[in-house]
């Protein structure tokens, strides 16, 4: 099977597999990004081997990226959520706080920086990646080269040590 085949199959599917992947992530923008995946794995694969379904086989490796990122997604809120307590996510100053706790917040919020700073470029991208952009484990991995288990083990390292913070300067 050659590229020019697939390039051929892959435009004339374009349409219904990233409206197969938009209905499956429920973001246009990350349905691209899925779209854009396959093609290049698609790509790889055939380099590697011949495919003698290729339609069908298109069509799976969208489907098994975007299920990829569901897991990743839900895997990332469930961590979110089990290693930064509510109290740590509800003392951030809220609009109508009183100066002390304005003061207080400003206070963790400097030792978190300089706690962050620490880090190593790599751990300090996972986190900008992961918390100031919203990226998922495979994004990131992605970007970095690393196994989405090593962005998970990263970023739980990387909450701990913020937990730890808030937790010092609530003593």
């Amino acid at each position: 099977m050659s590229q020019s085949h697939f390039n051929s199959v892959f435009l004339t599917q374009r349409l219904s597999l990233l409206r197969t992947l938009q209905r499956m992530v429920d973001n246009p923008s990350t349905a691209e990004d899925l779209l854009q995946e396959t093609y290049l794995r698609v790509t790889r694969a055939l380099s590697e081997r011949a495919i003698e379904h290729l339609e069908p086989f298109v069509f799976q490796t969208a489907r098994n990226l975007a299920l990829d990122h569901l897991r990743a997604r839900k895997v990332q809120e469930r961590t979110l959520l089990e290693d930064v307590p509510s109290e740590v996510v509800y003392s951030v100053a809220a609009i109508q706080s009183t100066p002390e706790e304005a003061a207080h917040a400003e206070q963790l919020l400097m030792r978190l920086n300089t706690s962050l700073g620490q880090l190593t470029a790599r751990q300090q991208r996972i986190f900008i990646l992961s918390r100031l952009h919203g990226c998922s484990y495979l994004e990131i991995a992605g970007q970095l080269q690393v196994s989405a288990s090593t962005v998970q083990k990263e970023l739980k390292l990387i909450m701990a040590i913020c937990v730890g913070v808030a937790q010092r300067m609530e003593q």
